[in-house]
């Protein structure tokens, strides 16, 4: 008889050092502040932000202040409990389209009924108290209204 799978709790700790382009990121959380980078060639602006364009493989050097206010482009309503789980069911988890910027932000959707979250919602960010260097620090998108 061998065993081919048993099932065991794993956890694994580690760091990530957030080099320049995170840091500055995480900084402008810090001040309640949205920080993207744009492309010098396609003009498009990414948050978080990224060293280097995935478009045009161009250095993303030009930093950028994003609204806190954007729209829902699609979202999943979680209803199904699983292991290890943060957030009691049901919940919501959308891309948000912030103004100004190019790429969706995942992140969840939060201050009303699963039931009203829908493409094309206008929402704004819910900043937690205290404030961390980590995109948690927003505690959820809420529907601005």
């Amino acid at each position: 008889m061998s065993i081919t799978r048993f099932k065991q709790p794993v956890r694994l700790d580690y760091q990530v050092p957030a080099g320049p382009t995170t840091d500055r990121f995480l900084t402008g959380i810090l001040e309640k502040k949205l920080l993207g980078r744009r492309c010098p060639a396609c003009r498009k602006v990414y948050v978080p932000p990224r060293g280097a364009c995935p478009t045009c493989a161009e250095l993303c050097e030009e930093e950028v202040e994003v609204a806190q206010e954007g729209e829902v482009t699609t979202f999943c309503v979680v209803n199904i409990p699983f292991e290890g789980q943060l957030l009691t069911p049901p919940y919501a988890c959308a891309h948000i389209m912030l103004d100004g910027c190019d790429s969706p932000l995942l992140h969840l959707v939060g201050g009303c009924d699963v039931s009203e979250v829908r493409m094309g919602l206008r929402v704004r960010a819910v900043w937690k108290d205290p404030i961390e260097p980590t995109l948690a620090s927003i505690r959820w998108f809420e529907p601005s209204r």
